[in-house]
């Protein structure tokens, strides 16, 4: 199994010299069988979508989008993504079931006049909405758990995706639970220790937090992703300089990839 990070932002984009390294597109990862096989399950739909277009030479996308929740950074990407926006593409969009409202409205919330030139209505090939419970899926020949995770401003998911070959835990944005056993934990550090206060008002985790959880759950390693956008390459050098533990620590990068055993 291959993780492959996208987008690694937290909140908004962070263009410019001092976040080149690590990139500076906001959430999306792809998961597929192997580094050779084409795209077809990603987790959320941040800007960092635009770049499964490179990744599939012209092809249209076929596939399945997991949106852990509907905040601007984690749906963003969906109407700037063209191999999904063109003739021939198939493109499921599942998200968390709130309020009563079905999968297209809660997306249109953020994708529809005024404050979008279109509805999901005007993209281009065959789209479907879901709005889903938290359970069991099988998506795209892996095993998906939804499940539920604390954070503010809406329902929030938090996802993992299994194989034969593996698992991976996805929490972008905070979570406490629900992860026994994952090979590799992909979760939120938006904030350092200092900064806890603003990260208990946004409803978000902090790097110690996702270490200690990644110990207590026996994850194999832990993946630091969702970087706050003013955090520069030097700052997340200086985290995986500083923080240490039993297991692998990983800064996420956009543009690297996991290869999972």
């Amino acid at each position: 199994m291959r993780v492959d990070f996208l987008g690694v932002r937290g909140s908004v984009c962070a263009p410019g010299p001092d976040f080149v390294r690590y990139g500076g597109n906001t959430s999306c990862l792809v998961v597929r069988p192997d580094v050779d096989a084409a795209p077809t399950l990603l987790l959320d739909a941040g800007t960092g979508i635009r770049s499964v277009t490179a990744m599939l030479a012209g092809a249209p996308f076929r596939g399945t989008v997991l949106v852990s929740h509907v905040h601007w950074d984690h749906v963003q990407g969906l109407p700037f993504f063209s191999a999904g926006d063109r003739a021939g593409a198939s493109v499921r969009i599942v998200v968390p079931a709130q309020g009563g409202h079905s999968g297209r409205d809660l997306i249109a919330q953020t994708m529809s006049p005024p404050a979008f030139p279109i509805t999901p209505e005007g993209l281009i090939g065959a789209w479907t909405f879901d709005a889903v419970q938290p359970g069991e899926l099988v998506v795209e020949g892996f095993r998906v758990r939804a499940f539920e995770v604390a954070h503010k401003g809406g329902r929030t998911f938090g996802y993992t995706v299994r194989s034969g070959s593996g698992v991976v835990g996805y929490v972008p944005d905070h979570a406490l639970a629900a992860l026994d056993g994952v090979d590799v934990l992909v979760h939120d550090a938006q904030f350092l220790e200092h900064e806890r206060p603003r990260a208990v008002d946004y409803g978000h985790a902090t790097v110690d937090d996702a270490i200690r959880l990644a110990e207590r759950v026996g994850a194999g390693q832990v993946v630091l992703f969702h970087h706050g956008p003013h955090r520069t390459d030097a700052a997340l050098d200086e985290i995986g300089r500083a923080f240490t533990a039993s297991i692998p620590i990983v800064v996420a990068a956009e543009g690297r990839g996991l290869d999972l055993p």
